[in-house]
C-alpha cells in the first residue's frame, strides 16, 4: 500500500479539471518543491498510458497570487492556456475567498475574476496582431495571409491562425490541422480554428490545437477568433462562442480581451513513485 500513500514523498498529487471539456492536469507545487519536465509531461499526457490532458499546468508561487506554467501534451510549453487559467482562478478564488485574482504567465499577468452563477472570468490581455508578435515567419498583413482561404493571423501570448468558412461541419479538421499547424509562416508551429459566423455576436468553431490535436474547446483560440472576426467585420467584440465542448463569451474590450465561461474541477488522484520514474 505505501505506493499509493498520498504522503509519500515520491509520489506526486494532482487535480484533474476541464473547462468545456478542454482538459488538464494541474500540479499544485506551491506547498511542494517538484519539477516537472517536458518529458514526464509527455509521459503523464498520455491518455492510455498515462493520465491524459490537453494541458499540465503547474501552479507555482508568484509575484501575483500566483504563477502559472503550462505544458502541451507532446511536451512543448506555452506561455498561456486560457481554459486552465480559469479553472485554477477558480480553485485558487474557492481556496481564498478571493472573487479577484492576478496570476503571473510567461504571457504576462492575467486577472481573473468570478462572474457570478458559478461562471469564471480572465482577462487574456490585448491580443498581438503585428506579424513580429504572433510571431510569422517574415513581415506581412495579418489580417488576411497568403494561404488558401486568406486565415488571419493573431498572437494571444501564443500563435492562432482563424479560417472563417461557411460550414465548419465540412472541413476534415484531422486532416486540415496538422499541415496548417505546421505552416512553414509560423516559425512557432500554430494553433488552427475554423469558424462560422452564426450571427452578428454568434461564432461556431473549431479547434486543432498545437501540440494536442482536435481539442473539444480551447479558451485562446476562442479570444483569437473573436479578434479575428471583430477585425475583418465579420461581428462585434462581444460574441458567443460556440465550441464542440460548450459555449464561451468572448468581450474584447479596452483593457483586453476577456473570456467568460463554466469550470469544473473533476477529481484529485496522486502519481506514483513508480510511475513518475518510469518517465522520468
Amino acid at each position: 500500500m505505501r505506493a499509493m500513500d498520498r504522503d509519500a514523498p515520491q509520489n506526486l498529487p494532482f487535480m484533474k479539471m476541464h473547462g468545456l471539456g478542454n482538459d488538464f492536469v494541474v500540479v499544485d507545487a506551491r506547498a511542494q518543491n517538484r519539477v516537472i519536465t517536458p518529458k514526464m509531461a509527455q509521459g503523464i499526457g498520455h491518455r492510455h498510458f498515462g493520465v491524459g490532458f490537453d494541458q499540465l499546468a503547474v501552479i507555482s508561487e508568484g509575484t501575483g497570487d500566483a504563477h502559472l506554467t503550462f505544458y502541451n501534451a507532446d511536451g512543448s510549453t506555452s506561455a498561456t492556456c486560457g481554459n486552465a487559467t480559469r479553472c485554477i482562478a477558480r480553485f485558487l478564488m474557492d481556496e481564498s475567498g478571493q472573487s479577484r485574482l492576478t496570476l503571473t504567465t510567461d504571457r504576462g499577468t492575467l486577472v481573473a475574476e468570478d462572474a457570478g452563477d458559478g461562471l469564471t472570468a480572465v482577462n487574456m490581455g490585448q491580443p498581438q496582431l503585428d506579424w513580429s508578435e504572433v510571431p510569422l515567419a517574415r513581415e506581412m498583413d495579418t489580417l488576411e495571409l497568403p494561404v488558401d482561404g486568406a486565415p488571419t493571423a493573431t498572437g494571444m501570448g501564443n500563435p492562432h491562425c482563424t479560417f472563417f468558412v461557411r460550414d465548419v461541419a465540412a472541413i476534415d479538421l484531422a486532416q486540415f490541422g496538422p499541415g496548417i499547424e505546421h505552416h512553414a509562416l509560423y516559425p512557432e508551429r500554430t494553433n488552427v480554428q475554423i469558424a462560422q459566423i452564426v450571427g452578428p455576436d454568434h461564432i461556431r468553431m473549431r479547434v486543432w490545437e498545437r501540440g494536442v490535436g482536435i481539442t473539444l474547446a480551447s479558451g485562446s483560440s476562442s479570444c483569437a477568433t473573436a479578434v479575428a472576426s471583430a477585425r475583418r467585420g465579420l461581428t462585434g467584440r462581444n460574441v458567443r462562442i460556440d465550441l464542440d465542448g460548450g459555449t464561451l463569451q468572448v468581450d474584447w474590450r479596452e483593457d483586453g480581451v476577456w473570456m467568460i465561461g463554466p469550470t469544473a474541477h473533476v477529481f484529485d488522484g496522486v502519481l506514483t513513485g513508480d510511475f513518475l520514474r518510469s518517465i522520468e
